[in-house]
């Protein structure tokens, strides 16, 4: 039973993600945790309070957290179309680099 609750947890967490997706989690995550900085230290320094503006600043870095590593589907809009695998070597189409045919 343990496996089979692991074993759904690990299809979750591996879930798809594609180029476009990745870029879009890159830019997400920066532009999110330099506003959450930048919204963090202006509270903190208008209201000299420290305490509020770190809470304010790990309250941001979660929500990102939770908002770009999970595999969402919106970051695998554009899946990547791979070449099937080839089954019979002699029935392969070679593939040409600088005129030879390699493969």
């Amino acid at each position: 039973m343990a496996d089979q609750l692991l074993d759904q947890v690990r299809e979750l967490a591996e879930g798809q993600i594609d180029f476009e997706g990745q870029k879009l989690a890159e830019l997400l995550a920066t532009a999110l945790l330099a506003a959450v900085g930048a919204i963090s230290f202006l509270v903190g320094f208008f209201l000299q309070d420290i305490k509020l503006a770190l809470y304010i600043g790990l309250g941001g870095t979660a929500l990102t957290f939770l908002l770009v590593v999970p595999p969402w589907p919106f970051f695998n809009r554009h899946p990547v179309k791979w070449l099937p695998v080839a089954r019979n070597e002699t029935n392969s189409q070679g593939i040409v680099v600088d005129g030879k045919v390699v493969g």
